[in-house]
């Protein structure tokens, strides 16, 4: 398995014959390289979204029309977005599992906001927000999209034993590096785990020291923009 950092919250993970893009906000992401946007997206098969603000749905209509690949989220935004935009879609909810050959993905809650746009009628509804738990015969991932420490934590754990977590960790909006070490060591056992929502603007977290430090016995990985993390 390959987990690539696209910046911010955006990953491309490479596993079997799949390459799963989640979040991908590209055009506009201070932490991304605009001249590298065909190789963060070549291949990709499937577009996984968390909830609908845009730092997170970002190029992901964009890419749907440019490669012809379905778009998996939350049902609401999914049907809206399947008429809207036509663009392929699979809209399921939370405890639901898509299954991909080489992978299943399954729905799992999180505890935050989503929304679409901030026009004069005000912010759209955008679905609930999510994360997802990617089950291959190698690694289970646990993907937080954006979130606090919540109990359900305990649960998703006790399911799926997730062996790797991506834990947005940047602070303000998600979980800071402090509050994602202790549902790391409180709800999980890790062996690895990767930041993300951090470093993208100044008033996030800027390096995930503090995180290493409270999990002394996981493999803490800082992931840089397209370099692949193998597992």
């Amino acid at each position: 398995m390959n987990i690539i950092w696209l910046g911010h919250s955006g990953f491309r993970i490479e596993t079997g014959d799949l390459v799963l893009l989640i979040d991908p906000w590209i055009t506009g992401n201070p932490l991304f390289p605009e001249d590298r946007r065909a190789e963060a997206i070549k291949g990709a098969t499937h577009i996984f979204v968390t909830h609908g603000h845009g730092d997170h749905i970002g190029d992901t209509i964009a890419i749907s029309h440019e490669l012809g690949i379905p778009v998996h989220g939350i049902y609401d935004l999914m049907t809206w977005w399947g008429e809207k935009e036509e663009i392929k879609v699979v809209g399921f909810n939370k405890g639901g599992t898509v299954d991909l050959g080489a992978a299943q993905v399954t729905m799992v809650n999180a505890t935050h906001s989503s929304s679409l746009g901030n026009g004069a009628d005000g912010p759209i509804y955008g679905g609930h927000e999510s994360g997802y738990v990617i089950t291959t015969p190698d690694h289970v991932v646990y993907f937080s999209g954006d979130t606090d420490v919540m109990a359900d934590m305990e649960i998703i754990n006790d399911l799926h034993k997730p062996d790797i977590g991506i834990l947005a960790a940047g602070g303000y909006f998600t979980m800071d590096m402090h509050r994602a070490g202790y549902a790391a060591k409180k709800f999980f056992d890790f062996k690895t785990v990767i930041p993300c929502h951090y470093r993208t603007f100044p008033l996030l977290a800027q390096s995930a020291d503090e995180l290493k430090a409270a999990l002394p016995d996981v493999d803490v990985i800082e992931p840089k923009v397209l370099e692949p993390i193998n597992l």
